[in-house]
């Protein structure tokens, strides 16, 4: 087990999918608070509350929804990209959509990884447990 612990921003709207996440990260070893933001407005208050904070309360890594309420996920990662106190923090498009649009367009704005959620429960739960493997035991963060 890792010496830190991590924090994880989900920016997602789906009450099943947040409870998946949540179940998932339960069954790791590695130490995670997650925190639970449901529209692109709200995400982009979290982070720049975090900014406010001097750094100390912004997540290691976002986990970002693309059809979200009154922001979609699309603008919320340009916004995170352009903006020179967020720009490092590694965001994972987590979303349904698998559209070659979608993707193209988000790895051209910067996202980290692009992940269609699975249909299958476990499958979606094994999923989240290799990227929390994947970014917090696999490679180093700053």
């Amino acid at each position: 087990m890792l010496a830190r612990s991590f924090n994880i921003l989900l920016v997602e709207d789906n009450p099943a999918d947040i409870r998946l996440v949540k179940e998932a990260f339960k069954e790791t070893d590695i130490e995670t608070r997650l925190d639970v933001v449901i529209d692109g407005v709200a995400a982009m208050e979290y982070l720049y509350s975090g900014i406010k904070s001097n750094g100390d309360n912004l997540p290691d890594l976002i986990l970002l929804d693309l059809n979200l309420p009154k922001k979609d996920g699309r603008e919320v990662l340009v916004e995170i990209k352009e903006n020179n106190d967020l720009k490092r923090i590694p965001v994972v498009i987590l979303t349904t959509s698998s559209s070659e649009e979608d993707i193209s367009e988000t790895y051209a704005h910067y996202a980290n990884s692009y992940v269609v959620k699975p249909a299958n429960v476990g499958r979606f739960i094994e999923t989240l447990k290799n990227l929390e493997d994947y970014w917090f035991n696999q490679i180093r963060l700053p």
